[in-house]
């Protein structure tokens, strides 16, 4: 249910300068510049539409915590009664600039923050109504406009008298009429000569148009739903940024007055999950690097959803709900209480989940193949707690988890996957059930080996990390295989076996020659000596190895590398041999026979 009436200004300033009108506290800060509010105190001085705005009745279930609109400094902490959703921008510039005896925050045109009076030009306020736009006018905090880098004084408003003798108003008087007359009398005083039938025009064309201004107001009902608040203020929102879900849940866990009630402060959601999150990603870098901020990795509405997850499979488990989801609305809907609840669980679950990706060799956030799959990953952990580390749970949770990341199945929409792999995953782990579909259905097609050249695809980085895994040694530091913990102190990365320059001269036989078949996880040293044809660089690396040249072969060889084709510079059979063993690297990794290439001369 929604209202819309026509409020006096003056009453809607007073509600703001009362603390009845207020911000819910999901609302940013945002700053107009000062050209954007010299046209506004234009627009309501020639009575033009200002444009509607949106408030939320309070009362009612939905609770948010709120704050005074900037510059509002109401005596106690009054309640609000309403909340203002939509207009933030037009009220609190028209409140700082016409109500407040202070000056306004504002900006110039390059974003520098900056201090401003405003001013309304007497005699050209009441010519054409084009021009009331050059009749307002800013000046500095200190009244005074200086030019040739402020060695000139131009202009000098500090006082009443200074005021008076240029004509110019000032606006933050606009609606106390007492300073008003106090100030038309002194202009009155200050020039005998002047026309007085002008400040008659400028108060009606001005002043009387300011003091009827009206304001349309759309009132939410309190019975509104969470998810229809967030919903009209996205769509009526001018700023250009979605409204998050976890600075909405912010607003409504510190509006939790039974919390507040038994602890004697309100619930602090970003201290909560600055902590969770600082002590997973200072444990863990795959799922985030804290000096890249909070939300880099693993991100608070990952771990929102994860909740979610886990807590409407409690509720349909208990008859409560229909489904295990993770949308929008189930976050919204998600208790204070919940939250609580279930936060300590997922903070353990992606702790596990942290110790899971080690195991699999990924360990450093560029190498992560999908980060939206660890949400429904953390979720069965915290459902299933200690029933996935059994050895045959941990053999079913990597098939899944390869299977998702081979046959590319978190590319696209992911919340109808996470709720199938959750209903799915959990029955066949627990119960030994049928295998979820991202088993079943998930297919690596041979030759996508050709077209995995970068790390935007999850198969490549899913590849380079199960070469790792099953032993891959470095050709340089050959004292043991690779290991997550050596990775950044060898820097490995993706190299690539037969160089580029190598093809330059026609050697590629038409096959590609930067796709994963080509790459392998190799130090920075090792890169540094390989240079020119394989046959060239590896007497190099075996000389520098102490090795014999058979046992440098056998490093190859964990590579799933034919040391005979490198060795002999032969790009076809090298090409041919290594994408049939990494074939077999995939199979082994899902669990099912992968879909091969029909190449001449081969036996498939």
């Amino acid at each position: 249910m929604a209202a819309l009436d026509n409020v006096k200004l003056k009453d809607v300033l007073a509600d703001v300068a009362s603390g009845s009108l207020q911000l819910p506290d999901f609302q940013r800060n945002w700053k107009w510049d000062d050209d954007r509010i010299r046209a506004i105190i234009a627009t309501v001085t020639l009575d033009y539409p200002l444009g509607v705005v949106m408030t939320l009745q309070t009362g009612g279930a939905t609770r948010f915590r709120s704050r005074t609109l900037t510059g509002a400094r109401p005596d106690g902490d009054p309640a609000a009664d309403l909340l203002l959703l939509d207009g933030q921008q037009r009220l609190t510039s028209l409140f700082q600039a016409l109500w407040l005896n202070a000056p306004v925050e504002t900006a110039d045109s390059r974003g520098k923050p900056i201090q401003r009076w405003y001013y309304v030009d007497i005699a050209k306020s009441v010519g054409p109504s084009a021009d009331r736009d050059e009749a307002v006018v800013s000046v500095p905090v200190d009244k005074v406009l200086r030019t040739d880098f402020n060695r000139t004084v131009v202009l000098d408003l500090s006082t009443t008298e200074a005021e008076c003798s240029v004509g110019l108003f000032p606006l933050h008087l606009a609606f106390d009429a007492q300073r008003v007359n106090e100030w038309k009398r002194a202009y009155i005083k200050a020039d005998e000569d002047r026309n007085w039938d002008l400040w008659g025009q400028f108060d009606e064309a001005v002043l009387q148009q300011v003091r009827a201004f009206q304001v349309p107001m759309i009132r939410l009902a309190a019975s509104t739903s969470m998810d229809a608040v967030c919903a009209v203020f996205e769509r009526v929102n001018t700023g250009g940024v979605p409204l998050n879900v976890f600075e909405l849940l912010t607003a409504t866990y510190a509006g939790e007055r039974d919390y507040v009630e038994r602890t004697g402060d309100y619930y602090q959601l970003p201290v909560v999950w600055r902590e969770i999150k600082q002590a997973l990603a200072s444990k863990y870098p795959v799922l985030g690097r804290l000096d890249s901020g909070l939300e880099n990795g693993l991100s608070s509405i990952d771990f929102l959803q994860a909740i979610a997850l886990a807590r409407t499979w409690e509720r349909k488990q208990e008859g409560i709900s229909a489904t295990v989801s993770c949308k929008r609305r189930d976050l919204l809907d998600l208790p204070l209480a919940d939250f609580v609840r279930l936060a300590p669980k997922l903070a353990d679950a992606f702790a596990w989940v942290g110790d899971f990706l080690e195991r699999q060799c990924i360990v450093r956030p560029a190498d992560l193949p999908y980060k939206t799959q660890l949400v429904p990953l953390a979720a069965v952990r915290a459902i299933l707690d200690t029933k996935v580390d059994g050895l045959g749970a941990e053999e079913k949770i990597e098939q899944w988890y390869w299977c998702g990341v081979l046959g590319e199945m978190y590319g696209g929409s992911t919340e109808t996957r996470f709720t199938k792999d959750v209903e799915q995953l959990v029955p066949w782990i627990a119960q030994n059930d049928r295998a979820p579909e991202t088993v079943t259905e998930a297919f690596f097609f041979a030759d996508r080996l050709d077209t995995l050249t970068t790390r935007n695809s999850a198969a490549y980085k899913g590849i380079y990390a199960l070469l790792i895994k099953q032993g891959a040694v470095d050709w340089h530091h050959t004292g043991a295989p690779l290991s997550p913990g050596r990775l950044d102190e060898y820097g490995v990365d993706v190299r690539q076996i037969f160089p580029k320059a190598w093809f330059r001269r026609g050697n590629s036989d038409g096959l590609p020659t930067s796709s994963i078949v080509n790459k392998t996880p190799l130090s920075y040293r090792a890169a540094m000596d390989m240079t020119g044809a394989p046959s060239s660089y590896l007497s190099t690396m075996i000389a520098a190895s102490d090795m014999r040249s058979e046992w440098f072969d056998d490093v190859l060889t964990t590579h799933l590398i034919d040391p005979e084709a490198l060795r002999e510079s032969d790009y076809e059979r090298f090409y041919r041999d290594r994408s049939k063993q990494l074939q077999d690297l995939v199979h082994s990794a899902m669990g099912k026979r992968t879909m091969l290439r029909d190449l001449p001369g081969d036996d498939v």
